[in-house]
């Protein structure tokens, strides 16, 4: 398993040196400042990997960019509306340039309006460490009171819609404010979030846009661009949706494992593939993650590994959850990376170049000196790096050959 690191660019708290002094092997990163449907040009592609191949002093740092996450999947195309056809050219030239650089990894998702849902992006821990959260009630206090969506009530049990009431009409100002933020904080390490009323203006337009037509869209779209990675030796994976279940009236279709399974039959290559994210679907119980990666694990092109502790109330779906620790929560860690390492031989066996898996420490607590640095919500340097330690000494024990018999 390949050690990587997501780092959003040079204006990231974390540095390269950081990086390097982790443990990483490579990079995870995108060109965040150009927006979907925008084509990555060659020269910003190049000037991303000297970024990332040379120190603050300009010596070689040892590392490459090894995956793209993520090379943003317009609304347009989601919706097929617009440009969309435009877009799609534009992936595709995307993909060329970024083949041409040598990168083989390419991460997207297909979540319709807001890439990952949580209300607080600084909550804390009995520690006093402090991780993102999704607290149902509290969401639920936003979209039926702040967002004022039509019908947004009936998408929440009774309990919950009388919870959400107290909580709101506890908020001051600034707690509303503040909820609002954290909820339309869009997409990692964009420099914009939405106002109110331009999530309103995106919901409207995924109104009459039931699940299985946005399934149809993600399918469509990877018949266009599969092949064409397929023909350039590089492997999509999907992110899958997170939360994994639906929000604020929109289609979820990246949630549980036959979601995963109807796209990847849809479209059968192996360049169409699975970002299995340990956290996101881990925030559903019905999620079985070592099971996953040994069921789909021979189109799983990159992993994210991190854990999550849900609050789960019996008979019902959505649930609030925090980022916990690596080997906390809800997921086996050991038995989902002892998975993971199962499929790396069998590819060895067979012989494939793709054996080693790209993985990545996902998210993490802000702890000690975190709390200083203020990086990235959610992308800690000593909390991500306590994680890749944790992950690190959970492979070299699997690995152990006497261990392993």
């Amino acid at each position: 398993m390949r050690r990587t690191w997501r780092w959003f660019g040079p204006k990231d708290r974390v540095s390269v040196e950081d990086m390097l002094q982790s443990g990483v092997e490579g990079v995870v990163s995108a060109l965040h400042h150009l927006p979907p449907g925008q084509v990555w040009t060659a020269e910003e592609i190049a000037l991303r990997q000297r970024q990332i191949s040379h120190r603050a002093d300009g010596s070689p740092s040892g590392i490459a960019w090894e995956v793209v996450e993520s090379l943003p999947v317009s609304e347009a195309i989601k919706k097929q509306k617009g440009d969309w056809r435009a877009h799609l050219d534009a992936y595709r030239e995307s993909l060329r340039n970024l083949a041409a650089a040598g990168i083989e990894v390419i991460c997207y998702n297909f979540m319709p309006v807001l890439d990952w849902t949580r209300t607080d992006l600084a909550w804390r821990v009995g520690s006093g460490a402090t991780c993102m959260r999704f607290d149902l009630a509290d969401f639920a206090a936003f979209d039926i009171h702040i967002l004022g969506r039509a019908g947004a009530a009936e998408d929440f049990p009774p309990a919950v819609v009388e919870e959400a009431a107290r909580r709101f009409a506890a908020m001051n100002d600034d707690r509303k404010a503040e909820l609002a933020r954290n909820l339309v904080f869009g997409l990692p390490g964009a420099a914009e979030t939405m106002t109110l009323d331009e999530v309103r203006r995106h919901l409207a337009e995924y109104d009459g846009l039931a699940p299985d037509r946005l399934r149809g869209h993600l399918i469509d779209f990877l018949s266009e661009v599969a092949p064409l990675a397929q023909e350039l030796g590089l492997r999509l994976c999907c992110h899958p949706d997170d939360p994994p279940f639906p929000l604020l009236g929109l289609p979820r279709i990246m949630s549980t494992e036959a979601d995963y399974a109807r796209v990847l039959e849809a479209v059968d290559l192996p360049s169409n593939g699975v970002t299995l994210c340990s956290g996101s679907l881990g925030a559903r119980a019905d999620n079985d993650l070592p099971g996953m990666m040994r069921r789909l694990g021979d189109r799983v092109h990159f992993l994210h590994l991190r854990n999550v502790r849900r609050e789960d109330v019996p008979g019902q779906l959505m649930t609030s959850f925090y980022e916990d620790e690596h080997l906390e929560g809800g997921t086996d860690m050991v038995a989902l990376v002892a998975a993971a390492l199962d499929e790396e031989a069998r590819r060895r066996a067979a012989g494939r170049a793709d054996a080693s898996i790209p993985f990545r420490p996902d998210h993490g607590q802000d702890i000690l000196d975190d709390h200083g640095r203020k990086a990235q919500p959610g992308y800690p340097l000593i909390g991500r790096m306590k994680g890749l330690a944790e992950l690190r000494g959970i492979i070299a024990a699997l690995e152990h050959a006497p261990l392993r018999g």
